[in-house]
């Protein structure tokens, strides 16, 4: 018998890579989709995911999709969201996630600015897309997964055009085959999240994406490791330090249908999760929460975080018997980790051997240790860096100007070439003359029993000092009927410096955030007022 050579897979293209984990440990059960008491544990092995993806390949075939057309994709954390975008792969397609909480003209700006064919999406945002379609002449056919979770559920059936996705799957499959793409065509277009203006869409190309399935030896993981997320799949901090590792380490990662502060240890607990990602405002969250004896009995070993307060970052390892692996990124790109135990705390690394890193003044000129200015980066050897939003050449050239990726963050290092994060550009909280670091201040209102959440960020100052803000804390109640400001206040004066003391609890059901848990301070800004009922001013 002559032996069959087993097929050259491209592992630089998602889906050879899942045909390339199929054929070598098909029963690995490589995702793990948590039920969350309400439904069973969904699981997909890399035969599975391939199997799928094929039979959504054809669906997309079946609606005339092309190489290099756009469509959307819009749900929680559903297998089938893994499933389409190798699909995708399979097609040559490209496809643009969407945060499934967007609404109104922001869904209609990126549906039309990705100039999306069609949608992919669950029941529970159908009619949100139903509402914005008219607004989109590109748009001509809509796929509906009918999950029946939770309110405001379509049938597709409601909905012209809309086709139930699981009937969409009786088109032949289209089989994955090798050299059909190729390491720079696009996979998705992955939209900035808008916190201070209209979104831009970042081109990620297969070769993009195929570096995430290397992070997992670079923080430090291995295949023995389980991951969980509960961040959305729509975001890249998921898809790029969760999936992609997961799916090029053969990790049995485990998500859940979206981020639940209550519910995080008893996920990692049920399933045996070794790491979990921060991002945001989680950290503040998590530590929000009423303290446990078994706080520390849990089988994460380190947090990969991107943000923890300095102010919390101990007690929150000391609390919950973890370990923190500060990292920084963007999805236009940047890279820079501090391992744990080994770069001070507060600091959020350095960056790869490969990456060439600085901070720099409005003149472009590096920044001694100690001074803050913009964070750039660049390929080792002097190379330009390069970023493509989506039909927005103008913009892809001032992010990358000079041949630096302009991050947007003001940063400093120290004499040891650590970097931190000091604030946003333009969005730095000066008052009375100091620099508030938000961390701290959260930290202390964290610690109160009465606050379940909490976001601080600052508004043009009462005295109106050029440049100065006041300091505003939005609070989510642990119990609204019962919850009394100066109490916080009061806890604020002890365990603050008097310039970190806010000025104002502006009292909110939620913090709004992004798909990565990042809040959003454009929408408090707009619901602040000082004589609202909600906003509390210090005595």
């Amino acid at each position: 018998m002559i032996a069959v050579p087993a097929r050259a897979w491209n592992e630089l293209i998602l889906g050879e890579l899942i045909a390339a984990r199929a054929e070598a440990m098909p029963d690995r059960d490589v995702a793990t989709f948590d039920g969350g008491g309400e439904r069973p544990h969904e699981v997909r092995t890399y035969a599975d995911l391939l199997a799928h993806a094929e039979r959504i390949a054809g669906a997309l075939a079946a609606q005339g999709m092309l190489a290099g057309d756009r469509f959307a994709l819009v749900m929680r954390n559903h297998p089938e969201f893994i499933e389409t975008m190798i699909a995708a792969s399979i097609t040559g397609t490209v496809f643009v996630p969407i945060d499934p909480r967007t609404r109104g003209d922001k869904l209609a700006f990126t549906l039309q600015d990705a100039g999306c064919r069609g949608v992919v999406c669950a029941d529970y945002v159908l009619a949100e897309i139903a509402t914005v379609r008219d607004a989109v002449p590109s748009l001509e056919w809509i796929l509906v997964l009918e999950s029946g979770e939770g309110p405001g559920c379509l049938p597709a059936s409601a909905v012209r055009g809309a086709e139930p996705f699981g009937r969409a799957l009786a088109a032949p499959p289209v089989p994955i085959e090798p050299g059909r793409r190729q390491p720079d065509d696009p996979l998705e277009i992955i939209y900035t999240s808008g916190t201070t203006g209209d979104p831009k869409g970042v081109v990620c190309s297969h070769a993009r994406y195929a570096m995430a399935t290397m992070f997992g030896a670079l923080f430090g993981l291995t295949p023995d490791d389980r991951p969980y997320t509960g961040l959305s799949l729509t975001h890249g901090n998921a898809q790029m330090m969760t999936l992609g590792p997961a799916l090029g380490l053969g990790m049995r990662a485990v998500f859940s249908r979206k981020f639940t502060k209550s519910r995080l240890w008893d996920i990692t607990r049920a399933h045996g999760c070794t790491v979990f990602n921060l991002l945001g405002g989680m950290a503040t969250a998590i530590y929000s929460e009423p303290a446990r004896p078994n706080d520390a009995d849990n089988p994460v070993r380190m947090v990969i975080s991107a943000g923890m307060p300095t102010g919390l970052w101990e007690a929150f390892e000391r609390r919950f018997g973890v370990r923190i692996l500060e990292c920084y990124g963007a999805i236009e790109g940047g890279l820079a980790i501090n391992p744990i135990g080994v770069g001070p705390i507060g600091s959020f690394g350095k960056p790869p051997p490969t990456l060439e890193m600085k901070v720099v003044d409005d003149e472009g000129n590096e920044c001694p240790p100690g001074i803050v200015g913009e964070l750039v980066s660049r390929p080792m050897g002097g190379e330009e860096a390069r970023v493509e939003y989506f039909r927005n050449e103008a913009a892809s050239r001032v992010k990358t100007r000079g041949g630096w990726l302009r991050s947007g963050d003001m940063c400093h290092r120290d004499a040891d070439g650590w970097f931190y994060f000091d604030y946003r550009k333009g969005g730095a909280i000066r008052h009375n003359g100091d620099f508030v670091n938000p961390g701290f201040v959260e930290k202390v209102v964290a610690e109160h029993p009465q606050v379940a959440d909490v976001f601080v960020y600052g508004v043009p100052a009462a005295s109106g000092a050029p440049g100065e803000k006041d300091v505003v804390a939005a609070v989510v109640p642990a119990d609204p009927a019962t919850f009394d400001p100066a109490s916080v206040f009061r806890a604020c004066e002890r365990g603050l410096e008097p310039n970190f003391v806010p000025s104002y609890l502006q009292v909110v059901d939620e913090i709004p955030k992004t798909a990565s848990e990042k809040p959003q301070e454009r929408f408090l800004l707009e619901r602040f007022a000082p004589h609202d009922p909600s906003v509390h001013a210090r005595g």
